[in-house]
């Protein structure tokens, strides 16, 4: 089968569910569960922290005993259980126990099918960055038919979208899979082999997961204070949707070219080409409060974003045993992109009460250490 072909898909079906959750969730909690803001940030703060930790300590252990294929199939089925449950919900303490369950199921199919992408990678028959952007053009289509849909149906149609679109998740994990996603795991010596522990003996790991959780974290005040930092530049609703997904483009342009462009470049060197290009995008923000600077800076997240995820991708595959892929990620997308983000939420919301630029300013405390332990940390470690 064509194995490329196969990731691609399911990359794109994947993220057309991840353009609803990530997006509209919170906004759905309020308007069509009847939740005030306080209530629905409190319920989502505390699936985020249900998130970190399924992917942290129980998305490993599932793969020490079954196969990539049937992990993704159990977090499909999982993650649309969860969502079913949705339906009837309504008080907040139902609402709060749901969010926690979906939380820990459906998050982790991300990494799922990154751990899935390491190991194609590593085998030698796929091009991750062919593949990865048609996750972010699958995000940009979900946004932009939520943004309809609901405009026809209301808020109530995001609840089964996201049915809808784990159902072809679904479909999707129950057609042809590559052979390799299918092998059980050696059981022969599981703790050797498949521990996390292991992790930490590939010396260069924990600087590499270090600068990555400093650089996808510094992300946190973008993605929670970036519509309402376009509203106080007096920017309307109908063209804020449009300038945020500029980032997004850009990000896809990337990943179509990411395999040819990094080809012959280092970890150490992909890093801090993200982390200096992220430290430029905080500061235009900041420095320039103007909605021009802004969509020009929205070029910049194929740099801060995309070329940071691309080098830990690279690192995994070029570093880490194929039973060390799934372990990596669960790691990487607990501290990287779920409790990092968190923390400095709480950060960047601080600085916003402030000045709404201190919190892109604020952003650049972690994108400034993470370009010198690069330096400091790149000819000796050889990553």
């Amino acid at each position: 089968m064509n194995e490329q072909r196969w990731l691609s898909q399911n990359y794109f079906v994947f993220f057309i569910t991840w353009g609803v959750f990530l997006p509209y969730w919170t906004g759905w909690l309020v308007q069509a569960k009847g939740m005030d803001v306080t209530e629905a940030s409190l319920i989502m703060g505390f699936g985020l922290v249900a998130r970190g930790a399924s992917t942290l300590f129980g998305f490993p252990i599932l793969y020490k005993y079954w196969s990539s294929h049937r992990v993704i199939l159990f977090l499909t089925l999982m993650s649309l259980a969860a969502t079913v449950l949705y339906i009837p919900s309504s008080s907040f303490s139902i609402l709060l126990f749901v969010t926690i369950v979906f939380n820990a199921v459906y998050p982790a199919l991300l990494p799922a099918i990154e751990s899935a992408a390491g190991v194609l990678v590593q085998q030698g028959n796929v091009h991750y960055g062919k593949s990865r952007l048609y996750g972010s053009v699958g995000f940009v289509v979900s946004v932009f038919i939520i943004s309809l849909i609901t405009g026809l149906w209301g808020e109530q149609a995001i609840l089964w979208s996201m049915v809808v679109g784990l159902s072809f998740v679904l479909i999707m994990s129950s057609l042809p899979t590559p052979a390799v996603l299918m092998e059980n795991p050696e059981m022969k010596n599981p703790k050797e082999t498949r521990s996390a522990r292991g992790l930490w003996k590939v010396k260069s790991f924990p600087i590499v997961l270090l600068v990555v959780v400093l650089l996808q974290g510094a992300h946190a005040s973008y993605y929670n204070y970036g519509y309402i930092y376009l509203q106080d530049l007096n920017v309307s609703t109908y063209y804020i949707g449009i300038i945020l997904n500029v980032a997004v483009i850009f990000e896809i342009f990337y990943f179509a070219k990411a395999d040819h462009w990094c080809k012959n470049l280092r970890t150490s060197s992909l890093l801090l080409i993200a982390a200096a290009g992220s430290t430029l995008r905080w500061l235009l923000a900041f420095v320039i409060p103007n909605v021009w600077v802004f969509i020009l800076s929205q070029s910049l997240h194929a740099v801060s974003f995309g070329v940071a995820h691309f080098a830990f991708i690279r690192y995994v595959t070029d570093h880490l045993p194929k039973q060390q892929i799934p372990n990596a990620q669960g790691i990487y997308s607990a501290l990287a992109l779920s409790w990092s983000t968190a923390v400095l939420t709480v950060a960047g919301g601080f600085l916003y009460d402030i000045s709404p630029g201190l919190s892109f300013l604020g952003m650049c405390a972690f994108t400034v250490p993470a370009l010198l332990i690069i330096f400091v940390t790149r000819k000796r470690f050889s990553y």
